[in-house]
């Protein structure tokens, strides 16, 4: 699992009134994120370890990185494939992160492209996590009854984001919860797929094969930045890192999930059971 130290510093305050309440990341911590690509672009590497085992299939890298008096871990990822039954791709990690702060998501921390070993590939910045949800399940930790309300709104606005992304490999220790009981995503190389399967239904609905895992609640803000998504605003966000037909892809499961919304909404009886 990963854990580690990160977000110490305060922010100016002008962008920490500026983040959504709906944000998993507390302001400052969304408001440090253009310091912490600083840091991932500009950090010297202080030591290395791949990281390989069963549950790390893509064999990424922990990186230790140090500027000045700042040190902080982060995961490197070069794989890139295209073909196959699972395609995987860094590419993906670096579009995901930027996809997240397009809708001010605030869930995905700092990713940027950075060389190692002479490679092109993703740097994350490590979190700093209580536990992964896998964790939570296997010692059977309950989630405070006064953390409920705000847990299950976070879980809405996952679905919603691997919904859009077509993320289906969200396992159990991609989940990140804090101290706090905040949910942090990670893991995105998986995504942003193009076939029928990704394009003709979502992934989280009433139809899940699990179960319904639906977005049963979402911050009316989040909706409407959905809403004003537009091929060019996405492809201008995520530059190289997503193709045309990825975009296209994505702009198509946009319009799924309002389709899906309206369900919901007709469900439930009316907007105001839905949105916040």
């Amino acid at each position: 699992m990963r854990k580690q130290l990160f977000f110490t510093a305060a922010a100016a305050a002008c962008l920490i009134l500026a983040a959504p309440a709906a944000a998993q990341f507390t302001p400052e911590e969304a408001a440090e994120q253009p310091k912490w690509e600083e840091f991932l672009e500009k950090a010297d590497i202080m030591g290395q370890e791949q990281m390989v085992s069963s549950e790390a299939v893509t064999s990424p890298w922990k990186l230790t990185l140090k500027l000045g008096d700042l040190e902080n871990f982060a995961l490197w990822k070069g794989i890139d494939v295209r073909a196959g039954r699972y395609p995987d791709s860094w590419k993906w990690e670096v579009a995901a992160y930027r996809l997240d702060r397009l809708l001010e998501l605030y869930m995905v921390p700092a990713t940027i492209e950075r060389r190692f070993k002479e490679n092109r590939g993703s740097l994350q910045i490590w979190a700093k996590v209580m536990m992964s949800l896998r964790d939570k399940e296997t010692k059977k930790i309950k989630t405070p009854s006064y953390k409920i309300f705000p847990w299950n709104r976070a879980l809405y606005l996952q679905r919603a984001f691997d919904n859009l992304i077509a993320n289906e490999d969200r396992h159990q220790n991609n989940f990140l919860i804090t101290e706090d009981w905040r949910l942090i995503l990670i893991d995105h190389s998986r995504s942003f797929r193009t076939s029928k399967k990704f394009t003709k239904s979502l992934i989280y609905t009433d139809k899940f094969k699990e179960g319904p895992r639906e977005m049963k609640e979402l911050p009316r803000a989040f909706v409407e930045k959905l809403r004003a998504l537009t091929a060019e605003s996405v492809k201008a966000a995520v530059g190289e890192y997503l193709t045309d037909e990825e975009v296209a892809a994505v702009m198509i499961r946009r319009d799924l999930i309002l389709t899906e919304l309206d369900r919901i909404i007709k469900v439930a009886g009316g907007e105001d059971k839905v949105f916040y």
